[in-house]
Parts: structure tokens; C-alpha cells; sequence
């Protein structure tokens, strides 16, 4: 059983945390500083080490040398995520936006306590092309593999199309893989998940004194990126004022930091993607028509999982193989879960598929994962539900009642408060926010109806 030490000074958000590994099978320690942390890591081995950045008295990025081995998970604000870089740089194995959401954070542990459990390291030859990275043999994956294998070997800018759930971010990181300049950073940024107010300073950093709060110059992301690649999901939600900052960096290969006069010369590949329609949104005036032709060099389309026929079950054996090691238990599926996943619509494509096994896998007595263990709501089955006051059948499931209670919230209160606001009182992040509403059909707002 994996041990894990948690170094929180908020005593709800260490207790919450607590609780949650503990749900899910996880030997759990907490302190709530660095100074109370370090006598249990010397009492104890640790698979991992999970620390807030900011803590009386010392950074969580303090514990790294103490860590060795060890990984250490730094977690951050958003308005501190150039901080969180900064921890990676300093050995931090990853770090995580608060709030977070339940799922990402159990996925991020899994990561970094069973690396032998996630995607493997990336070969590619003629025979293999991407497997490792991308399971399936049907047509669509076999030509989007051979499109990647090309792709990989320039310095194109991409544009990944697709549902949410479909792997565009795994595309992404397999052309970067791929490509020359795999030996040098990658950067991914979640356009939806970081403050409209934020987003400028953290893609191309700012000087000191640029507005309140800029405190000291930093380098934004793109710097960060330099001789390697930003990814650059959901672009469509990128703010007007940063996408004519970001079209004159795919134009002149500079970017300008907020608060200079003096351009910096970059060398960074951009790969963008999205689950939205970009040409309608510049028709509409939503995204800028010059930024979208510069990204539509090169076009990658992920397909739905509901498209794939029997890649389903292959990537559910998959998972199942990941989840059974991650568990230390032996587990197969029925014919009726079976039949159940090929039959399914999956709304939420592959993470849809991947978070259902790995909840069956927890849930499980016996030796077989049965239909009513993947938990699979017949309701979505066929279209996404309308954005409308919320049905009351099926009470009893608590799924359910969950989905119905967001959906009613995220109703009431998008006309007075925006994305960051709403997250916050739901308790998740902007990315889980903007996940749920694909999930459950709720139309965003316009960017007027609501200043973020």
C-alpha cells in the first residue's frame, strides 16, 4: 500500500484531501508546515510527498531536497501558477492548480507513484508508429497516427479538433515526442482553466510594476517554451486581447511582456486545440479570423469514441490492466459490461471510459466488473442533455443527484458571476467547470454577460 505525506497548512483543505486518499486506499500522514513535515519523513518512506507552495515558515518547494527519491506534488493557485513552474524547475515532480478537481488529483498521484502504470515511454518505428501512445485499430486512429507521424517531423503549427475527453492533449504531446525538439521543454496551458484577468501575464510574462501586484519581472510561459513546444488547450476560449498578442508571436517569432516596450525573439512550435467550431466563432466575431488561418496549417481530428467500434473494449482492457496493477487485484469484465460499454454513447469519450473502470475497479467484491459497477447513466446514452431545470428521476442515484445540483446551480448564478466565481463556489477548477458543461449540454454565457 502506497504512503503518502500531505504538508497543508489549511486544516480543511488537508483534512478533505485526507479523506479523499484515504477513500481511495492510500496510507496518508499530514503535517501542517515544513518544520512538522520533516521529522515524519525521516521516520517513514513515502511513495509521495504532497505539499501546498506557500506554508508558514518555509515553501513547500523547501521539502524537495529532504524528498530524495521521492516525488513531491506541489500545489498552487492559479494566480500563482509561474511559481509552480518554478518549483518544477527547482525538482518538483508536478504541481496542481487549486481548487482542484477529485479526479485530476487521484490521476496525478496514480501518475507519479505507478509510472509503470500510465502511457509508456514513446517508441516509434514503421511497425508501431504511435501504440504506445494511442490504443486502437480502427481506421480513424490508424490514419491519425500516420498524419502525426508526418506532422511530427516539422515545425507546423497544429490544430487539434475534437470532443472533450478525445486526446487531444496526447496527441499533442506525441508530436512533441516525436519531433527535434523532444529533448527540450514542453508546456501545457489550459486557455479555460486560467482567469481571463491572468491569462496575458502568464503566456508572456510581465515587468515589474506592469499592474497591481507585479511585484517583480517574470518570464510567461512562451519564454519557458523556448527551443521546445506550447500546447495551448481550449484556444477558443482565449481572451480578443491575447489572441492579437499570440497571432503577432506565430507572425514575427517575438512576444512582447505586459508592461515592455522591447520585443524578445522566441523559438517555440505551437500546437492549439479545441472542441469548438473556430470559423464560426470568427464569423461571429469571437476569435480572430487572421489567428485562425495562421493555426489551421495543420489539421488533426480526434474521433469520438462512440466512432471507434471495438477500440472501445481494447481500450478498456487497457485500463482495466492499469487499474488492476494500480490495485494489486485481479479483475475481468463480464459479458454484460461488456455490452454495456459497446453499446454506450460515451458523452465523455476515453476519460469518460477510464474514470467508469477505474471507479468499477474500487467498487469491486469479486472477480468480475459487472454493468452496474461501471456505473454507466442510461440518460446520456444517446444525446447530451438540454440546459434546463433539472429532472428528479432516479433520486436514489447519487451520480445523479450531483450532476442535477451543478446544473441547477451553474444555471441560476452564470448570469451575475463568472467562470472563476462559479468554479469557486462549486468547489472544483475552471477546467472541471468547463468539462462538466460538455458533459451536461449547459451553454457559456457571453464574455459581456458576465466580466471575468
Amino acid at each position: 500500500m502506497s504512503r503518502i505525506l500531505i504538508v497543508e497548512d489549511e486544516k480543511v483543505i488537508r483534512a478533505a484531501l485526507k479523506r479523499l486518499l484515504l477513500k481511495h486506499g492510500y496510507e496518508v500522514d499530514d503535517a501542517g508546515s515544513v518544520a512538522e513535515a520533516l521529522p515524519l519523513a525521516e521516520k517513514h518512506t513515502y511513495q509521495l510527498i504532497i505539499s501546498d507552495l506557500r506554508l508558514p515558515g518555509a515553501q513547500g518547494t523547501d521539502l524537495i531536497p529532504y524528498a530524495g527519491t521521492t516525488p513531491v506534488l506541489i500545489m498552487t493557485s492559479y494566480a500563482s501558477m509561474r511559481s509552480a513552474i518554478d518549483a518544477i524547475k527547482l525538482g518538483a515532480a508536478d504541481y496542481i492548480a487549486k481548487p482542484f478537481d477529485h479526479d485530476e488529483m487521484l490521476n496525478v498521484i496514480a501518475k507519479l507513484i505507478q509510472p509503470q502504470t500510465t502511457i509508456e515511454p514513446l517508441e516509434s518505428t514503421p511497425e508501431n508508429g504511435l501504440r504506445p501512445l494511442l490504443n486502437g485499430s480502427c481506421q480513424a486512429i490508424q490514419d491519425l497516427i500516420k498524419r502525426i507521424n508526418k506532422v511530427a517531423q516539422t515545425d507546423a503549427t497544429v490544430l487539434i479538433l475534437g470532443e472533450s475527453g478525445t486526446g487531444k492533449e496526447l496527441a499533442a504531446k506525441s508530436i512533441h515526442q516525436l519531433s527535434q525538439r523532444a529533448g527540450s521543454p514542453m508546456i501545457c496551458v489550459n486557455c479555460a482553466a486560467i482567469p481571463e484577468t491572468l491569462i496575458e501575464s502568464e503566456l508572456f510574462g510581465h515587468e515589474k510594476g506592469a499592474f497591481t501586484g507585479a511585484d517583480t519581472t517574470r518570464s510567461g510561459l512562451i519564454e519557458a517554451a523556448d527551443g521546445g513546444t506550447l500546447f495551448l488547450d481550449e484556444i477558443g476560449e482565449l481572451p480578443l486581447e491575447a489572441q492579437a498578442r499570440l497571432l503577432r508571436f506565430l507572425q514575427e517569432g517575438e512576444i512582447r511582456r505586459v508592461g515592455s516596450v522591447h520585443p524578445k525573439r522566441v523559438n517555440v512550435r505551437l500546437i492549439a486545440a479545441t472542441h469548438r467550431d473556430l470559423k464560426n466563432l470568427a464569423q461571429a466575431g469571437q476569435f480572430r479570423e487572421d489567428l485562425y488561418y495562421r493555426l489551421y496549417v495543420m489539421e488533426l481530428r480526434m474521433p469520438p469514441l462512440r466512432e471507434r467500434g471495438d477500440d472501445i473494449l481494447e481500450l478498456a482492457q487497457v485500463f482495466l490492466r492499469e487499474q488492476c496493477l494500480k490495485h494489486n487485484v485481479s479483475l475481468s469484465f463480464s459479458p454484460e459490461a461488456l455490452n454495456t460499454m459497446r453499446q454506450h454513447h460515451w458523452p465523455g469519450n476515453v476519460r469518460e471510459l477510464q474514470n467508469a473502470i477505474e471507479r468499477a475497479v474500487i467498487l469491486a467484491d469479486g472477480h468480475s466488473i459487472t454493468a452496474e459497477l461501471l456505473g454507466l447513466e442510461p440518460e446520456y446514452a444517446s444525446t447530451p442533455p438540454k440546459a434546463q431545470t433539472p429532472s428528479t428521476s432516479q433520486p436514489d442515484k447519487a451520480e445523479h443527484t450531483l450532476d442535477d445540483y451543478f446544473l441547477k446551480f451553474v444555471l441560476e448564478h452564470q448570469h451575475h458571476m463568472n467562470e472563476t466565481d462559479l468554479a469557486k463556489s462549486l468547489g472544483v477548477s475552471r477546467k472541471c467547470l468547463w468539462e462538466k458543461r460538455q458533459k451536461l449540454g449547459i451553454p457559456r454565457k457571453g464574455r459581456n454577460a458576465a466580466q471575468a
